[in-house]
């Protein structure tokens, strides 16, 4: 397998990497068994800490609830193949602006939009909607390499791990291209089984970037034992499972979620929709059972992709109009959850503190 530099190693076969996570993960469950749930952190914020918008520095107080795993607009096409964005961006601020305003109305105030660049990050179309909306929004640097690596610039191929992280610590020291709009996260993709090794590469220089800014790092991961991959690169590398954001938890099974949310890492079940609803209230039931709702994030995973309609570009809902953006954890979800008696320390532990431990970063 290669390590996590790239470079020629010991080469195992697919059949043995896929056996060696099993009984990885068995060990990993039982740890998480024997060990008991983790326990909640100071509630105590550190001096200075604060979180990076799209229109700058933020503090910690007063934030309202919010929504970890969002997007705007994401563009399908793949990486390089078209200028961006392909759009109008007022046609984008039209459809967009309402539901955001919307949130900030139920009392929304952050709101992490989850697109990588090569994919269709718009920075500036998100700095406009913050700024219209009132609704403070972050962004990330990093790739993603999911999806057969449709969305990789030909540089991720040839660029050494460490040169990656230069690119992306360029665009949290002095912002992105010449915007001036800093990231406020490191976002990957990976696809499901263990890391292949251009993933592997990515999540390193996502590593060398977080020990030099703190950025923590949320990972689009297709299963379970991608999961597994990504916890054992950071442990080994020195870097506790708290700054591991796990989004797309809820592909994979309760007992993996468990045991990795015991290690430190942050489970993100985000794609909360009303036709999915009864699953998602299952899951978060069984993190609450093990004592685990101090390690969940919830989100919609909601967002509008770039169709092209004969040649005439068009925004589109992810769901095809099914749910109203944004809507569905505030008037479905939450009340659900009361009814089974989850408590407002509970909601606002899941809707509110989570995020902020999540994302918060230090001087």
């Amino acid at each position: 397998m290669k390590n996590s530099l790239g470079t020629g190693d010991v080469h195992l076969s697919k059949r043995n990497q896929n056996q060696f996570h099993r009984r990885l993960w068995k060990l990993l469950i039982l740890s998480a068994l024997l060990s008991g749930p983790v326990s909640l952190q100071s509630q105590e914020k550190n001096k200075g800490a604060f979180i990076m918008t799209v229109t700058g520095k933020i503090g910690l107080e007063n934030l309202g609830s919010i929504l970890p795993h969002e997007h705007a607009t994401t563009d399908f096409l793949g990486a390089e193949i078209a200028p961006q964005p392909r759009y109008s961006r007022d046609v984008a601020i039209t459809s967009i602006l309402p539901h955001l305003k919307n949130l900030k109305e139920m009392g929304y105030g952050l709101f992490f939009e989850c697109t990588p660049n090569y994919i269709g990050r718009d920075v500036e179309l998100l700095k406009a909607l913050s700024e219209l909306s009132g609704l403070k929004i972050v962004t990330n640097t990093g790739y993603y390499a999911a999806v057969d690596k449709k969305f990789l610039p030909k540089h991720a191929y040839s660029e050494s791990s460490k040169t990656l992280a230069k690119r992306w610590e360029k665009e949290w020291r002095e912002g992105i291209g010449d915007t001036g709009i800093r990231p406020g996260f490191i976002k990957l993709g990976v696809g499901k089984g263990p890391l292949d090794a251009i993933e592997e590469k990515l999540l390193q220089a996502a590593i060398i970037l977080h020990k030099k800014s703190g950025l923590q790092m949320a990972m689009h991961t297709g299963d379970g034992e991608a999961a597994l991959s990504e916890y054992q690169m950071i442990t080994e590398a020195g870097v506790d499972g708290k700054n591991m954001i796990w989004v797309h938890a809820q592909n994979a099974k309760d007992e993996e979620r468990v045991a990795l949310a015991k290690k430190g890492v942050w489970i993100s079940l985000d794609g909360v929709s009303s036709e999915k609803l009864d699953n998602y209230i299952n899951m978060i039931r069984v993190l609450k059972e093990n004592q685990l709702l101090s390690r969940l994030l919830i989100s919609h995973d909601n967002g509008w992709s770039v169709e092209d309609d004969n040649g005439t570009i068009k925004l589109a809902p992810f769901d095809k109009g099914k749910n109203v953006p944004y809507q569905t954890i505030d008037e479905v979800l939450l009340p659900r959850l009361q009814k089974l008696g989850f408590t407002k320390a509970e909601i606002d532990l899941i809707t509110i503190k989570n995020p902020i431990k999540a994302y918060s970063l230090t001087p």
